[in-house]
């Protein structure tokens, strides 16, 4: 087929998904991003801590090192040229005995082979210099770490895909997609106005479907799907005055960055995600769990009134791993993998995905559409 709808076509308009469609399309590509919800960026995108990742933590030679800190650098300049809230108010990551202490040295040493900027080493003393209240041993200060307006910038990336020429659809669910002979897809569009399109390039994003939605392509071995978990992440909020400017974070948990504190952009405090390993999509908050947090965030803030912590919200993360289980690198599956010219498949991209999601276009769009190519 020397004709194609479109260039290409994405499945997901999450963070990652937006973000693949606007590296294609600033190649000159058309692009056509496919959304099951109502809206953009209603799924993992819309339940996280809106939070820009240092890229600390992240093993060395690892696609969420290298990612987290190339996708920062984009993401803050992405912000700045398409006028979106921001505040870089960096983060203290806290150790809170004297156990800990170690615990932070290492992952300074991980920050600076990371090639993290501005990282510092503070002493306790000099951490509550700069947030009265904070109970710490030692702590290490990351200035670049943030948080943003993650709608807005969501927005900016479909505003862009759109002024490419290109479309993103909501309300359209991907049913499946057969490669077709000569190379491009043949894609089943669900939804009430069902149609079928086709295209020369695939990325799948969708998040929590990654594993159904690759099951849905004809020809993509079973043995390259990757076995999909649940995790569950709820948060609280104060219903007082903010206690800290920065964020804090103890040291990462198993699995997880584990919960921390963020003074949003609206000036209030939240804390969380703690995780929970779950087998459906189940967004509630147990108030009871409001014990829980207290003890936890009682270890590096003494005096939180406990009496002004509220359920607030809860996400589900795309985990590759399950409980106590090593937590794996994201998936980036391209034709190498499973065999599938001009498809790119994501699995497990949960944190640091929203900070990484420019770094994560850039690489598929580089997978698919290298700069010598032609459409």
């Amino acid at each position: 087929m020397s004709e194609f709808d479109f260039d290409a076509v994405v499945v997901g308009a999450g963070a990652v998904g937006l973000a693949c469609g606007y590296a294609l399309s600033q190649r000159g590509l058309t692009v056509a991003v496919l959304e099951k919800e109502a809206a953009i960026g209603q799924g993992v995108s819309s339940r996280n801590s809106e939070v820009i990742h240092g890229g600390l933590y992240y093993p060395t030679g690892s696609l969420k090192a290298r990612l987290c800190v190339q996708g920062r650098r984009l993401l803050y300049a992405f912000l700045d040229k398409h006028h979106v809230d921001y505040r870089r108010c960096g983060k203290l990551v806290v150790a809170t005995e004297p156990e800990d202490v170690a615990r932070l040295d290492a992952i300074f040493d991980q920050a600076t082979t990371n090639e993290v900027e501005d990282m510092q080493r503070l002493t306790g003393a000099e951490a509550r210099a700069l947030e009265p209240g904070l109970r710490c041993e030692a702590a290490l200060l990351s200035p670049q770490s943030g948080v943003f307006d993650s709608h807005g910038y969501m927005l900016a990336l479909q505003g862009e895909i759109e002024a490419a020429g290109g479309a993103v659809v909501a309300s359209t669910p991907f049913e499946g997609a057969t490669p077709l002979t000569g190379g491009g897809f043949r894609v089943k569009a669900g939804g009430e106005e069902a149609t079928e399109l086709t295209c020369r390039l695939l990325v799948t994003a969708p998040g929590l479907s990654a594993q159904g939605v690759a099951g849905a392509i004809a020809g993509f071995p079973a043995d390259r799907i990757p076995a999909g978990h649940y995790g569950k992440g709820v948060y609280f909020r104060l219903a007082a005055k903010a206690p800290f400017e920065r964020l804090i974070y103890p040291p990462p948990i198993p699995g997880a960055l584990g919960t921390h504190y963020r003074k949003d952009l609206g000036g209030q405090a939240v804390f969380g995600p703690d995780l929970e390993f779950v087998a459906t999509e189940d967004y509630s908050v147990d108030p009871a769990k409001v014990e829980e947090f207290a003890r936890y965030i009682r270890k590096f803030w003494p005096d939180l009134p406990v009496e002004d912590l509220a359920p607030d919200y809860a996400g589900i993360r795309p985990k590759l791993h399950g409980r106590g289980e090593p937590q794996p690198d994201f998936q980036i599956r391209g034709a190498d993998d499973h065999g599938i010219e001009g498809l790119v498949a994501l699995f497990g991209i949960e944190s640091p995905g929203l900070t990484s999601s420019l770094a994560i276009g850039e690489s598929v769009a580089g997978k698919l559409h290298p700069p010598s190519s032609r459409p």
